[in-house]
């Protein structure tokens, strides 16, 4: 789960202070989105 946060939040700091194109902004974040998704699907989490 932190993975997908790791990309989406480098992605972020990288478009600050570099010129990112829209098609590498949307790419970073749909991987990170993906990570997300995927962690919390098929994630081990304890029900409390």
């Amino acid at each position: 789960m932190s993975i997908g946060m790791l990309v989406i939040s480098t992605s972020q700091i990288f478009s600050q202070f570099m010129e990112l194109t829209d098609l590498m902004k949307g790419s970073f974040m749909g991987l990170g989105i993906g990570l997300l998704l995927t962690s919390m699907v098929f994630g081990n989490f304890k029900k409390i």
